[in-house]
């Protein structure tokens, strides 16, 4: 994770218009669980954005999360929209959250459309899987 000493009021990279140190901040440190499968995602963005493996890993269910992740250096993450969550609330077993994030990588932009798959798994929330959509 990044050490960026203005975390104290800096706005958290994942667009919600809140703290980084009220936001994603604490589901990072693990201090917290993400309570939705939105949180869990925007938590994933904010992890991208930082370049924490560590974190990525955590929140990625085991059965399908890569042995090794080499997250791309030269990838700088520009902004995420959520455009649609179905379920993943407190008290779902499940979650689907769509959203668009784009990217500059090497200088080209880059943008990604994916409904992204989550789960409950020991008491909080684990993204399963995604896929890409063309729209």
């Amino acid at each position: 994770m990044t050490n960026n000493n203005d975390n104290d009021t800096s706005s958290c990279p994942c667009g919600s218009g809140t703290l980084f140190k009220v936001c994603c901040q604490p589901y990072l440190e693990k201090s917290q669980a993400a309570p939705t499968a939105e949180a869990l995602m925007r938590s994933r963005y904010t992890a991208f954005v930082q370049y924490d493996e560590d974190y990525l890993g955590y929140s990625w269910h085991p059965d399908n999360r890569p042995k090794v992740m080499h997250l791309n250096a030269e990838t700088k993450w520009l902004g995420l929209k959520i455009i649609n969550t179905v379920d993943g609330n407190i008290d779902d077993k499940t979650g689907e959250v769509e959203f668009v994030a784009r990217s500059k990588i090497n200088g080209k932009a880059s943008r990604l459309h994916e409904n992204s798959q989550f789960a409950r798994f020991e008491n909080r929330w684990v993204y399963t899987k995604g896929k890409l959509s063309n729209k």
